[in-house]
């Protein structure tokens, strides 16, 4: 039984069931979440201290008594990775331990990344002062923002990009004067002349209240009645096994073992293409998905079927890599402050890309070169010429395959809550929409044609 522990009587037989303590709990969690003992070991000890600090109150802590938290261990000298890994640990206690879902981690890094924000004088209502480099625009303190935060490139460029649209429909207003109402009206022009549909309304919408409140330090409150996007009900696309063996027959090469995985493990296209060497366990028969959708870890499957073509790419990387690093080269972006932590991280084997680019990159965010990891468009080419060579006619992409493998194993009457978890779904009810595409005979409608029915003709 989760969160209980069993005592032993005098004979050595269980005699009754003890509740574990929170502390206990999101101990054992994060002990599952960590590959190494060491980090575990420290996660537990600042989950400690925490709550040694916060104890007689713990049930009703504040991200913001999180943030004052932080801020006295970086007055007491500690460095950024130490303060984020303490973030961390609070975040898997409150989390696991006391079932604060408001204080997740993602929750608690906005948090943070807003606190160091103010703290910098980044976050203030006046964005015209002058710096070295001239005017700071809003576009420029919001990617900055954001970057603080830990947000993903994707949707730093998403965020600035619906900032500068709304930016232009407003004209030469002062950003003084912009306001709900102009937010209100940009959305309702997207909706009526631009005919979007409601998820990219929503998406401007998400955008602009961030700037809003978090750069501009000016919420913009309850929008009140507005013209808003019809949401359409779709289905997802979904195809046969015998059409994925079509399309991925195909295929070959390393879009071949892509596209498996994305069929055989139900990975997006881009947590396939993030994969490390250090998170494909070929002893157990898993695979680790990394800060996924939503900033989440999960378990999946790897399949029997690509482990030897799997290890034999991955020899050719390892040859990759060794003429890198006697090149002077080797290194790979690492993921938060790890970098800071480990300085010399970006080299070792075990954070190498599993799908490396082909030549080097400039990073976006920091200028520096390095081997990125293959760029998701090869992909998609690959799969739509795959595609149209099947002759499978339906619009199927590289996420089509993640919505097969869903679907079939509902099919073969896997239980829902296990596809939710290798799906990596908050919610039940967004993977229950496979089940209105199940190929399952025998609905309980029968066509009138099949039953029997003839039409005759009328003579003429």
């Amino acid at each position: 039984m989760a969160g209980m522990a069993i005592q032993e009587g005098p004979a050595g037989g269980p005699t009754r069931e003890t509740p574990r303590s929170p502390l206990e709990t999101a101990k054992e969690i994060a002990a599952t979440m960590c590959r190494q003992e060491k980090e575990a070991h420290w996660l537990g000890v600042r989950m400690e201290n925490f709550l040694r600090a916060h104890e007689r109150r713990i049930e009703s802590v504040t991200a913001a008594d999180v943030c004052n938290y932080l801020e006295g261990l970086m007055r007491k000298g500690q460095v950024e990775w130490q303060v984020k890994q303490s973030l961390d640990a609070i975040g898997l206690l409150m989390r696991y331990g006391y079932q604060r879902e408001d204080l997740m981690i993602p929750a608690l890094r906005e948090a943070w990344g807003m606190r160091l924000n103010q703290r910098v004088g980044i976050s203030v209502p006046d964005i015209r002062g002058a710096t070295a480099g001239g005017v700071v625009t809003v576009s420029e303190r919001l990617r900055r923002v954001l970057r603080v935060a830990h947000y993903a490139l994707k949707t730093e460029k998403s965020y600035t990009q619906w900032w500068e649209r709304f930016e232009k429909f407003s004209g030469d207003r002062p950003e003084a004067e912009l306001g709900a109402d102009g937010v209100r009206a940009f959305l309702e022009d997207l909706a009526v002349e631009r005919q979007v549909s409601a998820a990219t309304q929503k998406q401007a919408l998400n955008a602009l209240v961030f700037v809003f409140g978090q750069v501009l330090g000016r919420p913009l409150g309850n929008l009140g009645d507005m013209i808003l996007a019809k949401p359409k009900r779709r289905l997802p696309c979904v195809l046969t096994i015998e059409e994925v063996n079509r399309v991925l027959g195909e295929l070959d090469g390393v879009p071949l073992l892509i596209g498996q995985l994305l069929y055989d493990s139900g990975l997006r296209l881009l947590e396939a293409l993030r994969l490390r060497v250090k998170d494909v366990e070929f002893d157990s028969g898993q695979i680790i998905v990394r800060d996924g959708k939503g900033e989440k870890d999960r378990v999946t499957v790897l399949p029997e079927v690509i482990r030897e073509p799997l290890l034999e790419h991955l020899r050719g990387v390892w040859r990759l890599h060794q003429q890198d690093l006697n090149a002077g080269g080797g290194r790979v972006q690492l993921p938060y402050a790890l970098a800071v932590k480990y300085p010399n991280a970006d080299r070792e084997w075990c954070w190498q890309f599993v799908f490396p680019a082909a030549g080097l990159s400039k990073d976006p965010r920091s200028g520096a070169i390095r081997r990125h990891h293959l760029h998701e468009t090869t992909m998609q080419r690959a799969m739509n010429e795959a595609v149209r060579r099947s002759g499978v006619a339906k619009p199927a992409s590289s996420h089509t395959m993640r919505h097969s493998f869903a679907t079939h194993l509902l099919e073969s009457d896997h239980d829902i809550r296990t596809v939710q978890e290798l799906l990596g779904h908050s919610d039940v009810a967004t993977t229950m929409i496979y089940t209105h595409v199940m190929n399952r005979p025998g609905i309980g409608v029968r066509s009138p044609l099949d039953g029997g029915l003839r039409f005759s003709r009328k003579p003429r």
